[in-house]
């Protein structure tokens, strides 16, 4: 098995992702600060983040759903 098969199937482990958004733009994402794998430790890095970037947008997603967007 090769490193990058490790990797996908380590995301798919971890379902929930918290992303940081470019700060001149709402549609770039600038990086995925974190991945989880349960929706209470998502939640917990997401307001982590938000303490850590307050005027950035960040996002908490779960496949292509978003489920907490700091731009709302």
């Amino acid at each position: 098995m090769t490193r990058s098969a490790n990797s996908s199937r380590s995301a798919e482990a971890l379902p929930y992702r918290i992303e940081l958004w470019r700060a001149d733009s709402h549609e770039i994402i600038e990086r995925v600060l974190a991945r989880a794998a349960t929706a209470q430790l998502a939640r917990a890095i997401f307001q982590a983040a938000r303490d850590e970037h307050p005027r950035r947008r960040i996002t908490l997603r779960k496949g292509n759903g978003i489920l907490s967007d700091t731009s709302d």
